[in-house]
Protein backbone atom coordinates (compact mmCIF):
# COMPACT_ATOMS: atom_id res chain seq x y z
CA UNK A 1 0.00 0.00 0.00
CA UNK A 2 2.94 2.31 0.72
CA UNK A 3 4.53 1.76 -2.07
CA UNK A 4 1.23 2.28 -4.06
CA UNK A 5 1.13 5.51 -2.50
CA UNK A 6 4.39 6.86 -3.48
CA UNK A 7 4.12 5.58 -6.95
CA UNK A 8 1.11 7.14 -7.47
CA UNK A 9 2.04 10.27 -6.03
CA UNK A 10 5.45 9.96 -8.42
CA UNK A 11 3.00 9.33 -11.83
CA UNK A 12 1.17 12.55 -10.99
CA UNK A 13 3.95 15.20 -10.54
CA UNK A 14 5.75 13.04 -13.45
CA UNK A 15 2.22 13.91 -15.59
CA UNK A 16 2.44 17.79 -13.88
CA UNK A 17 5.86 18.38 -15.70
CA UNK A 18 8.45 17.40 -12.97
CA UNK A 19 11.39 15.27 -14.17
CA UNK A 20 12.28 13.91 -10.71
CA UNK A 21 10.73 13.26 -7.89
CA UNK A 22 11.75 11.16 -4.13
CA UNK A 23 10.30 11.12 -0.81
CA UNK A 24 11.87 12.02 3.09
CA UNK A 25 10.77 12.54 5.99
CA UNK A 26 10.52 15.76 8.22
CA UNK A 27 13.55 14.83 10.53
CA UNK A 28 16.40 17.52 10.36
CA UNK A 29 19.26 16.38 7.31
CA UNK A 30 22.29 15.14 9.64
CA UNK A 31 24.61 18.44 9.63
CA UNK A 32 22.58 20.82 8.59
CA UNK A 33 21.55 22.76 11.55
CA UNK A 34 25.79 22.78 12.50
CA UNK A 35 26.57 23.60 8.99
CA UNK A 36 24.46 26.75 8.42
CA UNK A 37 25.71 27.71 12.15
CA UNK A 38 29.35 27.70 11.10
CA UNK A 39 28.26 29.57 7.60
CA UNK A 40 26.49 32.55 9.75
CA UNK A 41 28.89 32.51 13.05
CA UNK A 42 31.71 33.28 9.86
CA UNK A 43 29.46 36.03 8.34
CA UNK A 44 29.34 34.47 5.22
CA UNK A 45 25.64 35.35 4.35
CA UNK A 46 27.22 38.80 3.33
CA UNK A 47 23.64 41.00 2.92
CA UNK A 48 21.88 38.31 3.41
CA UNK A 49 19.95 38.76 6.70
CA UNK A 50 17.26 36.96 6.24
CA UNK A 51 19.38 33.53 6.35
CA UNK A 52 19.82 34.42 10.13
CA UNK A 53 16.64 36.36 11.19
CA UNK A 54 15.24 33.19 10.24
CA UNK A 55 18.16 30.45 10.88
CA UNK A 56 16.17 28.41 13.63
CA UNK A 57 13.00 27.56 11.27
CA UNK A 58 15.83 26.22 8.63
CA UNK A 59 17.88 24.02 10.83
CA UNK A 60 15.19 21.55 10.90
CA UNK A 61 11.66 20.93 8.76
CA UNK A 62 9.49 20.82 12.01
CA UNK A 63 11.10 23.89 13.36
CA UNK A 64 9.22 25.38 10.21
CA UNK A 65 6.07 22.97 10.77
CA UNK A 66 5.68 21.00 13.68
CA UNK A 67 2.95 18.82 12.48
CA UNK A 68 5.09 17.94 9.33
CA UNK A 69 6.17 14.29 8.88
CA UNK A 70 6.74 13.55 5.48
CA UNK A 71 8.16 15.79 2.73
CA UNK A 72 7.81 15.18 -1.10
CA UNK A 73 10.85 16.94 -3.29
CA UNK A 74 10.37 17.46 -6.69
CA UNK A 75 13.39 18.72 -9.13
CA UNK A 76 12.35 20.64 -12.65
CA UNK A 77 14.87 20.10 -15.18
CA UNK A 78 16.14 23.49 -16.58
CA UNK A 79 18.77 22.05 -19.00
CA UNK A 80 19.19 23.82 -22.31
CA UNK A 81 22.25 21.92 -23.76
CA UNK A 82 24.54 24.88 -24.00
CA UNK A 83 27.81 25.59 -22.68
CA UNK A 84 27.20 28.38 -20.23
CA UNK A 85 30.81 29.62 -20.28
CA UNK A 86 31.26 30.47 -23.75
CA UNK A 87 29.67 33.59 -23.67
CA UNK A 88 32.37 34.85 -21.09
CA UNK A 89 34.97 34.72 -24.49
CA UNK A 90 32.34 37.40 -25.90
CA UNK A 91 33.12 40.51 -24.14
CA UNK A 92 30.55 42.91 -25.98
CA UNK A 93 27.86 41.10 -23.92
CA UNK A 94 26.60 40.32 -21.02
CA UNK A 95 26.71 36.95 -19.65
CA UNK A 96 23.33 35.71 -17.53
CA UNK A 97 23.00 32.67 -15.52
CA UNK A 98 20.80 30.25 -17.67
CA UNK A 99 18.79 29.76 -14.62
CA UNK A 100 17.23 33.51 -15.27
CA UNK A 101 16.82 34.01 -19.09
CA UNK A 102 13.62 32.19 -18.95
CA UNK A 103 10.54 32.64 -17.00
CA UNK A 104 10.81 32.65 -12.76
CA UNK A 105 11.21 29.46 -11.82
CA UNK A 106 8.74 30.02 -9.02
CA UNK A 107 5.93 31.16 -10.63
CA UNK A 108 6.12 28.09 -12.81
CA UNK A 109 6.91 25.89 -9.95
CA UNK A 110 4.37 26.91 -7.79
CA UNK A 111 1.21 26.04 -10.05
CA UNK A 112 2.43 22.46 -10.32
CA UNK A 113 3.39 21.96 -7.09
CA UNK A 114 -0.73 23.55 -5.98
CA UNK A 115 -1.64 20.79 -8.47
CA UNK A 116 0.56 18.27 -6.88
CA UNK A 117 -0.12 18.70 -3.32
CA UNK A 118 -3.71 19.04 -3.80
CA UNK A 119 -3.62 15.17 -5.42
CA UNK A 120 -1.18 14.24 -2.05
CA UNK A 121 -4.19 15.14 -0.09
CA UNK A 122 -6.95 13.00 -1.95
CA UNK A 123 -4.64 10.37 -1.79
CA UNK A 124 -3.49 10.28 1.65
CA UNK A 125 -5.49 12.90 3.98
CA UNK A 126 -3.80 15.46 6.37
CA UNK A 127 -2.53 18.52 5.60
CA UNK A 128 0.06 19.62 2.95
CA UNK A 129 1.71 22.89 2.40
CA UNK A 130 3.97 23.52 -0.57
CA UNK A 131 7.56 25.72 -0.46
CA UNK A 132 9.52 26.99 -3.88
CA UNK A 133 12.81 29.00 -2.37
CA UNK A 134 10.96 31.50 -0.57
CA UNK A 135 10.39 30.11 2.60
CA UNK A 136 13.29 29.41 5.34
CA UNK A 137 13.33 25.71 4.18
CA UNK A 138 16.87 24.15 3.26
CA UNK A 139 16.28 22.32 0.23
CA UNK A 140 19.43 21.10 -1.22
CA UNK A 141 19.89 19.23 2.10
CA UNK A 142 16.45 17.92 1.70
CA UNK A 143 16.77 16.85 -1.28
CA UNK A 144 19.92 15.08 -0.70
CA UNK A 145 18.36 13.36 1.85
CA UNK A 146 15.78 12.42 -0.39
CA UNK A 147 18.05 10.80 -3.24
CA UNK A 148 17.02 13.20 -5.47
CA UNK A 149 20.91 13.45 -5.89
CA UNK A 150 23.65 14.94 -3.15
CA UNK A 151 25.28 18.34 -2.78
CA UNK A 152 28.57 18.85 -4.52
CA UNK A 153 31.70 20.46 -3.17
CA UNK A 154 30.29 23.74 -5.01
CA UNK A 155 27.29 22.99 -2.06
CA UNK A 156 24.95 22.65 -5.31
CA UNK A 157 22.53 19.97 -5.92
CA UNK A 158 24.17 17.32 -8.79
CA UNK A 159 22.11 14.70 -10.21
CA UNK A 160 23.14 11.47 -11.94
CA UNK A 161 20.33 12.21 -14.45
CA UNK A 162 20.14 15.88 -15.08
CA UNK A 163 23.61 17.39 -13.60
CA UNK A 164 23.98 20.65 -12.00
CA UNK A 165 20.61 21.57 -13.85
CA UNK A 166 17.33 21.14 -11.35
CA UNK A 167 15.10 23.30 -9.90
CA UNK A 168 13.84 22.29 -6.61
CA UNK A 169 10.19 22.10 -4.43
CA UNK A 170 8.91 20.75 -1.69
CA UNK A 171 5.58 19.42 -0.37
CA UNK A 172 5.24 19.40 3.26
CA UNK A 173 2.72 16.78 4.57
CA UNK A 174 1.10 15.65 7.88
CA UNK A 175 0.70 12.17 5.99
CA UNK A 176 2.67 9.28 6.39
CA UNK A 177 4.64 8.68 3.35
CA UNK A 178 7.53 5.51 3.02
CA UNK A 179 11.43 7.70 2.83
CA UNK A 180 13.55 6.79 0.14
CA UNK A 181 17.43 6.58 0.79
CA UNK A 182 19.76 9.09 0.73
CA UNK A 183 22.12 9.78 -2.16
CA UNK A 184 25.58 8.93 -1.47
CA UNK A 185 28.46 11.67 -2.55
CA UNK A 186 29.92 10.58 -6.00
CA UNK A 187 32.50 13.61 -6.29
CA UNK A 188 34.98 11.56 -5.56
CA UNK A 189 38.28 13.62 -5.56
CA UNK A 190 37.46 16.04 -8.45
CA UNK A 191 37.23 19.74 -7.59
CA UNK A 192 36.56 21.19 -10.94
CA UNK A 193 33.86 23.41 -9.89
CA UNK A 194 36.14 24.71 -6.28
CA UNK A 195 39.24 24.98 -9.32
CA UNK A 196 37.29 27.36 -11.15
CA UNK A 197 35.60 30.36 -9.15
CA UNK A 198 36.85 33.09 -10.51
CA UNK A 199 36.73 34.97 -7.55
CA UNK A 200 38.06 31.87 -5.00
CA UNK A 201 34.64 31.97 -2.80
CA UNK A 202 34.99 28.46 -1.63
CA UNK A 203 36.54 28.13 1.70
CA UNK A 204 37.07 24.24 1.16
CA UNK A 205 34.91 21.54 -0.42
CA UNK A 206 31.63 21.82 0.77
CA UNK A 207 31.94 25.39 1.71
CA UNK A 208 31.41 29.04 0.22
CA UNK A 209 31.88 32.30 1.22
CA UNK A 210 28.60 34.30 -0.27
CA UNK A 211 30.84 37.50 -0.13
CA UNK A 212 32.94 36.38 -2.63
CA UNK A 213 30.71 34.24 -4.75
CA UNK A 214 29.82 36.49 -8.55
CA UNK A 215 26.08 35.38 -7.95
CA UNK A 216 25.87 36.50 -5.04
CA UNK A 217 27.62 39.76 -5.26
CA UNK A 218 25.60 40.24 -8.95
CA UNK A 219 22.03 39.80 -7.60
CA UNK A 220 22.13 39.92 -3.59
CA UNK A 221 24.49 42.37 -2.79
CA UNK A 222 22.64 46.07 -3.07
CA UNK A 223 26.12 48.40 -2.88
CA UNK A 224 29.10 48.67 -4.51
CA UNK A 225 30.37 45.41 -5.50
CA UNK A 226 34.33 45.57 -3.82
CA UNK A 227 36.90 46.47 -6.07
CA UNK A 228 38.99 43.60 -5.89
CA UNK A 229 36.33 41.59 -7.62
CA UNK A 230 35.17 43.89 -10.24
CA UNK A 231 38.27 42.41 -12.92
CA UNK A 232 37.15 38.39 -12.38
CA UNK A 233 33.65 39.16 -12.83
CA UNK A 234 34.58 39.44 -16.62
CA UNK A 235 30.99 40.21 -18.30
CA UNK A 236 28.94 38.53 -15.98
CA UNK A 237 25.91 40.79 -15.48
CA UNK A 238 23.60 38.54 -13.74
CA UNK A 239 24.63 35.18 -11.95
CA UNK A 240 27.58 32.62 -12.27
CA UNK A 241 27.34 29.34 -13.51
CA UNK A 242 30.82 28.13 -14.14
CA UNK A 243 31.14 25.70 -11.16
CA UNK A 244 27.91 24.26 -11.85
CA UNK A 245 29.01 24.18 -15.92
CA UNK A 246 32.56 22.54 -15.28
CA UNK A 247 30.73 19.48 -13.49
CA UNK A 248 31.67 15.86 -15.05
CA UNK A 249 28.10 14.53 -14.35
CA UNK A 250 26.41 17.23 -16.83
CA UNK A 251 27.43 14.60 -19.41
CA UNK A 252 23.94 12.85 -18.53
CA UNK A 253 22.21 16.13 -18.52
CA UNK A 254 18.75 16.48 -20.62
CA UNK A 255 17.21 19.28 -21.95
CA UNK A 256 14.22 21.13 -20.42
CA UNK A 257 10.78 19.53 -21.79
CA UNK A 258 8.10 22.57 -20.39
CA UNK A 259 7.82 25.21 -22.61
CA UNK A 260 7.51 27.88 -20.16
CA UNK A 261 11.39 27.45 -19.38
CA UNK A 262 12.67 28.35 -23.19
CA UNK A 263 15.22 30.37 -23.21
CA UNK A 264 13.72 33.99 -23.84
CA UNK A 265 15.64 36.27 -26.84
CA UNK A 266 15.49 39.47 -24.69
CA UNK A 267 17.38 37.92 -21.88
CA UNK A 268 20.38 35.70 -23.61
CA UNK A 269 23.22 37.24 -22.65
CA UNK A 270 22.33 41.00 -24.51
CA UNK A 271 24.65 43.30 -25.68
CA UNK A 272 25.60 45.65 -23.03
CA UNK A 273 25.13 48.29 -25.52
CA UNK A 274 21.43 47.86 -24.92
CA UNK A 275 21.47 47.34 -21.34
CA UNK A 276 23.29 50.53 -19.98
CA UNK A 277 20.70 53.11 -22.08
CA UNK A 278 17.84 51.15 -19.92
CA UNK A 279 15.71 52.83 -17.72
CA UNK A 280 13.93 51.92 -15.13
CA UNK A 281 11.03 51.30 -17.13
CA UNK A 282 12.70 49.51 -20.20
CA UNK A 283 14.47 47.31 -17.85
CA UNK A 284 11.26 46.45 -15.93
CA UNK A 285 9.69 46.02 -19.41
CA UNK A 286 12.46 44.03 -21.15
CA UNK A 287 12.86 41.44 -17.90
CA UNK A 288 9.45 41.32 -17.08
CA UNK A 289 8.93 37.64 -15.77
CA UNK A 290 12.23 36.54 -15.12
CA UNK A 291 14.18 36.32 -12.38
CA UNK A 292 15.79 39.38 -13.41
CA UNK A 293 14.20 41.62 -12.54
CA UNK A 294 13.89 41.36 -8.83
CA UNK A 295 17.65 42.85 -8.82
CA UNK A 296 16.38 46.54 -9.88
CA UNK A 297 17.44 48.79 -12.71
CA UNK A 298 20.35 50.34 -10.70
CA UNK A 299 21.92 47.04 -9.74
CA UNK A 300 21.73 45.19 -13.15
CA UNK A 301 23.31 48.82 -14.95
CA UNK A 302 26.08 48.70 -11.84
CA UNK A 303 26.87 45.32 -12.94
CA UNK A 304 27.06 45.76 -16.83
CA UNK A 305 29.21 48.98 -15.88
CA UNK A 306 31.82 46.82 -14.44
CA UNK A 307 31.43 44.29 -17.62
CA UNK A 308 32.10 47.28 -19.72
CA UNK A 309 35.00 48.05 -18.03
CA UNK A 310 35.99 44.52 -18.47
CA UNK A 311 35.26 44.68 -22.08
CA UNK A 312 38.31 46.68 -23.69
CA UNK A 313 35.10 48.20 -26.17
CA UNK A 314 35.53 51.32 -27.12
CA UNK A 315 32.27 51.94 -29.01
CA UNK A 316 30.93 51.55 -25.26
CA UNK A 317 32.52 54.79 -24.20
CA UNK A 318 29.21 57.37 -25.08
CA UNK A 319 27.35 54.61 -23.11
CA UNK A 320 29.46 54.80 -19.93
CA UNK A 321 29.92 58.74 -19.96
CA UNK A 322 26.20 59.33 -20.46
CA UNK A 323 25.87 57.22 -17.10
CA UNK A 324 27.99 59.83 -14.90
CA UNK A 325 25.19 61.80 -14.56
CA UNK A 326 22.60 59.00 -13.57
CA UNK A 327 20.27 59.62 -10.77
CA UNK A 328 21.67 56.40 -8.73
CA UNK A 329 24.82 57.23 -7.13
CA UNK A 330 25.32 53.27 -7.61
CA UNK A 331 25.51 54.09 -11.05
CA UNK A 332 27.11 57.08 -10.98
CA UNK A 333 30.31 55.37 -9.19
CA UNK A 334 30.48 52.35 -11.63
CA UNK A 335 30.41 54.83 -14.78
CA UNK A 336 33.44 56.51 -13.39
CA UNK A 337 35.49 53.12 -12.83
CA UNK A 338 34.08 51.87 -16.13
CA UNK A 339 35.49 54.88 -18.09
CA UNK A 340 38.85 55.01 -16.45
CA UNK A 341 39.15 51.40 -17.18
CA UNK A 342 37.90 51.69 -20.77
CA UNK A 343 39.70 55.07 -21.87
CA UNK A 344 42.16 55.99 -19.48
CA UNK A 345 42.74 59.03 -21.92
CA UNK A 346 38.77 60.22 -21.93
CA UNK A 347 38.63 59.57 -18.09
CA UNK A 348 41.74 62.02 -17.63
CA UNK A 349 40.14 64.82 -20.52
CA UNK A 350 36.46 64.80 -18.27
CA UNK A 351 38.84 64.72 -15.24
CA UNK A 352 41.03 67.71 -16.22
CA UNK A 353 37.27 69.59 -17.07
CA UNK A 354 36.42 68.53 -14.16
CA UNK A 355 33.36 66.44 -15.25
CA UNK A 356 34.96 63.22 -14.19
CA UNK A 357 32.82 62.68 -11.39
CA UNK A 358 35.00 64.39 -8.60
CA UNK A 359 32.65 67.01 -7.40
CA UNK A 360 30.22 63.84 -6.02
CA UNK A 361 31.38 62.87 -2.73
CA UNK A 362 29.65 59.56 -3.25
CA UNK A 363 31.69 58.84 -6.64
CA UNK A 364 34.86 60.30 -5.33
CA UNK A 365 35.13 57.45 -1.89
CA UNK A 366 34.38 55.50 -4.50
CA UNK A 367 36.81 56.17 -7.07
CA UNK A 368 39.81 56.49 -4.55
CA UNK A 369 39.00 53.08 -2.82
CA UNK A 370 39.35 51.77 -6.34
CA UNK A 371 42.41 54.05 -6.85
CA UNK A 372 44.03 52.70 -3.58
Amino acid sequence: MAQTLKSEIAVRARALGFDAVRFTTADEPEGMGAALDSFLAEGREGDMTWLADTAERRKAPRALWPEAHSIIVVGLNYGNGTDPLAILQHRRRGAISIYAKRADYHDVIKGKLKQLAGHVQALAGGEVKIFVDTAPVMEKPLAAKAGLGWQGKHTNLVSRDFGSWLFLGSIFTTAAIAADDAEEDHCGACRRCLDVCPTDAFTGPYEIDARKCISYLTIEHKGHIPPQFRAQMGNRIYGCDDCLAVCPWNKFAKDAQDVRLAVREEADNPPLAEILVLDDAGFRLRFRGTPIKRTGRDRFVRNALIAAGNSADPSLVSCVEALLQDASPLVRAMAVWALQRLSPSRYAERRSAGLAGESDPYVRSEWLEEAA
